[in-house]
C-alpha cells in the first residue's frame, strides 16, 4: 500500500526521495517546484507499484482534490515528519500542520507515526493533542552526538566573524561545509566574499526560484559544491554524509533550531565541528523577527523565552552537550562530554583564529572575553572572590538539578561574574545584576542573598 509522508520542505522531500530511490524503494514527491509532467509521472508510478512512499507538504493536503484522491486509495500509514511543526511552542511552527486532522477524519483506521529530532516535553504533548493521537507509544532516543565538537565564539565586529569563518574553512580542507546565515541578504553577501577565495561555493535560500534551488541542492549533494551558505530553508532533515563543518554565522532563534541545524554535521558518525559565531547584532536581528511576528501574545512570550535560553547557553559555563541533553530532558544525562569548547578548550579540534591575520589588540580582547565565558573561576583564582564563585556555582547546579533544567537556564557565567563584582546586598540591587530580571529575583533572589552573606538577611 501507500505510506503518505507529510514533510515541510521541498529540499527535505527531494533529499529523502533521492536516497530512497537509490535503495530501490518506490517513492516520489508532489510539490510546487514540479512541472505537470513530473507530477503525472509520480502518480503513474504509484498506480504501477505494490507499495509506495509519497511525500506531500501539509499545504497540499488541504487542496480540494486531495480528499477525493485519499478516499480512493489504500493508505497503510500516515507519517508526519518534522512533527514539531505541529506545535505553536515548536521552533518551526507551521499553521497548516494543525489542519492534518483531515487525515484522521477520512482514514481513522490508518496508523499515524509522528517523528521529530527536536521536541521538548511540552512540544511532545502538543503533537499528541493536535494530531488526535490516543495513548500513543513514545520512543525518545538520545540527543547526544558523540562525534560532534561544539564551539561558540563571541565576536565584537563583523570583521572578526569573517576571520573566524575563514579560519574554520581553512582548517577543514576536506568534506562538505555548511554555513547558516540569518537572512537572504547575508547569504548573498557571504557568497560574494567567499567565492573569490574558495572554489565550489554556492548559496541557498527561499527567495531563489525552484529551479535554482534544485540546481544548488544537486550540486551540494553531488560534491560539485563543497561550501554551501544557506538560510534555515536548508535545515530540517538534510541527511548528507561527509559534512565535516557547520558554521552558524548568525545566531538562530532558539536552542531547538541550533541543535537541528548543527546536527547536519557528522551524519556519517565521523568527527565533525559545529561553530557558532555570536555578536550582539544577532540578538537584535532575532528580536526584530519576533517583533514583526503576528503571533498571539502567549506564543510571542514563548519566543522571547526561547531566545533568552539560547543567549544563556552561548554565555554558558556548562558542558555544551550536557546542557542540550538536560534541555531536551534526555533520559540519559552526562556531566561533562570532554569534547566541547567548555570541557576541553585546548583541544586539537578547536578552531583557532591563528590561521588568518588577527589584530593583536582584538586577540587580547577576545582572550579576556573567552575567559569570562568559559573559565570564570580561573579569572579570580586566588582572590577573595574565588570561594564565593565556587559556592554560587555549586548552588546554581543544585538548583538546576532540583528543577531538571540546564544550569545555564538558571543564569550564565556572565551573570555569575557580575554577581561577584557587584556584590548586591538587597533584592533591588540584585535586579541590577546582568541576566537577573524580576522573575528570577522573585524565584530565588533571597537564596542568593543568603548565600552571599547579605547584611539584610
Amino acid at each position: 500500500g501507500i505510506t503518505l509522508v507529510i514533510s515541510p520542505l521541498i529540499a527535505l522531500m527531494r533529499d529523502q526521495v533521492s536516497q530512497l530511490q537509490q535503495l530501490g524503494i518506490p517513492s516520489g514527491a508532489i510539490h510546487s517546484g514540479q512541472s505537470l509532467f513530473e507530477k503525472q509521472k509520480v502518480f503513474r508510478e504509484i498506480e504501477n507499484s505494490d507499495s509506495f512512499l509519497l511525500y506531500l507538504s501539509p499545504e497540499r493536503v488541504q487542496k480540494p482534490g486531495f480528499v477525493s484522491w485519499l478516499c480512493q486509495h489504500h493508505i497503510r500509514l500516515f507519517a508526519v515528519d518534522e512533527a514539531h511543526c505541529v506545535s505553536q511552542w515548536g521552533h518551526d511552527f507551521r499553521p497548516d500542520y494543525c489542519k492534518l486532522d483531515v487525515l484522521r477524519a477520512h482514514k481513522p483506521e490508518v496508523p499515524l507515526l509522528a517523528l521529530t529530532a527536536t521536541a521538548t516535553p511540552l512540544v511532545l504533548d502538543d503533537i499528541r493533542r493536535v494530531l488526535h493521537m490516543k495513548n500513543p507509544s513514545r520512543h525518545v532516543y538520545g540527543f547526544y552526538r558523540k562525534n560532534l565538537f561544539y564551539q561558540l565564539e563571541t565576536c565584537d565586529h563583523e570583521s572578526q566573524k569573517q576571520r573566524w569563518l575563514e579560519s574554520a574553512i581553512e582548517s577543514h580542507s576536506k568534506g562538505r561545509i555548511l554555513i547558516y546565515a540569518g537572512t537572504r541578504k547575508t547569504c548573498e553577501s557571504l557568497h560574494e566574499s567567499l567565492k573569490t577565495k574558495y572554489s565550489e561555493v554556492q548559496y541557498y535560500h527561499a527567495g531563489l526560484s525552484s529551479q535554482e534551488r534544485n540546481r544548488v541542492q544537486d550540486a551540494f549533494e553531488s560534491g560539485a559544491c563543497r561550501i554551501l551558505i544557506a538560510t534555515n530553508a536548508f535545515g530540517m532533515g538534510v541527511d548528507l554524509p561527509n559534512i565535516r563543518l557547520v558554521v552558524h554565522y548568525q545566531m538562530p532563534s532558539n536552542i531547538e533550531s541550533y541543535y537541528q541545524e548543527a546536527g547536519r554535521a557528522g551524519r556519517d558518525q565521523k568527527n565533525s565541528t559545529c561553530l557558532l559565531l555570536y555578536s550582539t547584532k544577532d540578538k537584535g536581528l532575532q528580536s526584530y523577527f519576533i517583533r514583526q511576528s503576528q503571533a498571539e501574545p502567549s506564543v510571542l512570550r514563548s519566543k522571547w523565552k526561547a531566545l533568552d535560553a539560547l543567549l544563556q547557553y552561548i554565555e554558558g559555563g556548562e558542558c555544551r552537550h550536557a546542557g542540550i541533553l538536560t534541555y531536551f530532558r534526555d533520559s540519559q544525562r552526562i556531566k561533562s562530554c570532554g569534547h566541547c569548547d567548555v570541557c576541553d578548550p585546548s583541544s586539537s579540534r578547536m578552531i583557532s583564529a591563528k590561521a588568518v591575520e588577527w589584530n593583536s589588540n582584538l586577540r587580547d580582547q577576545k582572550r579576556k572575553k573567552k575567559s569570562s565565558q568559559k573559565g570564570v573561576a580561573d579569572i579570580e583564582a586566588g582572590s577573595e572572590h574565588h570561594e564565593l564563585m565556587k559556592k554560587i556555582k555549586t548552588w546554581r547546579k543544585n538548583f538546576a538539578d532540583s528543577k531538571d533544567i540546564p544550569a545555564f537556564m538558571v543564569f550564565s557565567n556572565k551573570t555569575l561574574l557580575d554577581l561577584v563584582i557587584q556584590n548586591p546586598q538587597n533584592l533591588d540591587e540584585l535586579k541590577q545584576v546582568y541576566g537577573l530580571g524580576e522573575h528570577k529575583v522573585d524565584l530565588f533572589g533571597s537564596q542568593l542573598l543568603e548565600l552571599m552573606g547579605s547584611s539584610e538577611l
